[in-house]
């Protein structure tokens, strides 16, 4: 009971902690030259550096703890709570440059409805009670809403870069439009591609289906969101990375801009080719047994033979797999990055900075490359926490289950006769009567 009073507490020092500082800060319809021009102080860029890393790092480190059921869930998402109702408080008390209204400001309000909720249904969790009637749809629920956070989180950050540049407004707006949400879109499916590629290889086996089978998915349903997305087979987004690369545009730096947003495109398609032709791994529809699965606890069975010619042949092609699958995913990080950058605003601002099309084509690539380094890391995160953690060695003196070089007697695989040709005797099972 007493826990439940300090969560009580809590979400009400989170209501008056929002409402009071949006009442003390108005908008104004219009800006005098002074105020748009305004130095920006101190509390704004901790706003914005704070609010990044709670949405951008935190809130998704949180999310990947929380499906894998790790004890840091819970400390993380709270403290990131904390955090983004301070990083609220900051951003409502600046002084210096001000702003109009817009998207940013108005989303801030909305997204404390999922933060609420997200609240509520961990306090609720946490109570385990009502275990057969509503616990199992909260838990559906609060994992909903947990994986929508990176979503909500990088609009979020977006609406804030384009708030404090003044971008997107009147005429501007439809091209915004189309270049934040078709590169968002590349980015969104690199991640889904990732995650199939790099952690998904035991569900996909499961499922039956090729990787490619719901790649395609992936496009056909975007595709009716954006008629953009439907050029997303690798040879179409070869063709779409070619006709950008060769689009003139309005000025100069906006056709180079435009034309390594192709290129990179193209090299997405490309090497989507390549690992699909020669790097895929090879599925099965049939679910890992002990008569299939290589993580047995006992060595290769003579059906396959450690330390052969063939057997080192297959370690270097799977070693070269799982380094050359990052290419397109990283690719795609790049060219939605290279995407989002080449709005004619952005471009113009960066053209008033003497700055040329190189440093700033190379900027968005080393982004692209914090961007896939932290998804990656992400993936790796959920590999190895909580549920998913690698067992603890064994204590000194405990009993060894297998060896590195010694085949284990005492468990083995069974041979299958449905895939064994060299096996003709049928299978004798410990326990049936002999004829």
């Amino acid at each position: 009971m007493a826990s439940l009073l300090r969560n009580l507490a809590f979400i009400s020092f989170l209501f008056f902690a929002v409402c009071l500082p949006a009442v003390a800060h108005p908008h104004h319809d219009e800006l005098s030259e002074e105020q748009a021009n305004a130095p920006v102080d101190a509390i704004l860029w901790i706003h914005m550096a704070l609010q990044a890393f709670v949405w951008g790092i935190l809130f998704p480190i949180g999310m990947v703890l929380g499906i894998t059921r790790s004890r840091w869930h819970v400390p993380l998402q709270s403290a990131g709570f904390l955090l983004t109702t301070g990083g609220y408080i900051l951003g409502h008390t600046h002084k210096g440059r001000m702003f109009l209204p817009s998207a940013h400001g108005k989303f801030a309000s909305i997204l404390y409805v999922p933060i609420a909720l997200q609240l509520a249904l961990g306090i609720y969790l946490k109570l385990h009670i009502h275990e057969k009637s509503i616990r199992p749809y909260a838990v559906v629920a609060h994992g909903i809403v947990g994986k929508a956070y990176p979503i909500i989180g990088w609009v979020q950050m977006l609406f804030g870069a384009l708030a404090f540049r003044g971008y997107c407004r009147g005429d501007n707006l439809g091209q915004c439009l189309a270049h934040y949400i078709m590169g968002s879109g590349f980015i969104a499916y690199a991640t889904i591609m990732a995650i199939i590629l790099l952690v998904g290889e035991t569900w996909v086996r499961r499922s039956g289906r090729s990787p490619e089978w719901w790649d395609s998915w992936v496009i056909m349903l975007w595709g009716i969101v954006n008629t953009f997305t439907e050029h997303r087979g690798s040879t179409c987004i070869i063709l779409t990375g070619w006709a950008m690369a060769e689009h003139a545009q309005a000025a100069m730096i906006s056709t180079k801009v435009h034309a390594t947003f192709g290129y990179t495109l193209m090299l997405a398609g490309f090497t989507r080719i390549i690992e699909i032709c020669f790097f895929a791994p090879k599925y099965s529809s049939e679910v890992d047994d002990d008569s299939t699965s290589d993580h047995t606890l006992a060595e290769r069975s003579p059906r396959f033979p450690p330390n052969s010619d063939a057997s080192s042949s297959e370690s270097a092609r799977v070693a070269a797999s799982r380094s050359f699958r990052h290419l397109p995913p990283f690719l795609l990080v790049a060219a939605g990055l290279l995407f989002m950058s080449a709005t004619d605003e952005e471009l113009d601002f960066v053209a008033d900075n003497q700055m040329d099309h190189v440093t700033y084509i190379l900027i968005m690539f080393s982004i692209a490359f914090f961007m896939y380094t932290f998804i990656v890391f992400l993936l790796h995160l959920y590999s190895t926490t909580g549920r998913n953690a690698p067992e603890k060695k064994p204590v000194e003196g405990a009993i060894e289950l297998s060896s590195s070089n010694i085949r284990a007697k005492w468990y083995a695989r069974v041979p299958n006769t449905g895939r064994d040709a060299e096996t003709s005797q049928p299978l004798h099972v410990i326990g049936e009567d002999d004829d």
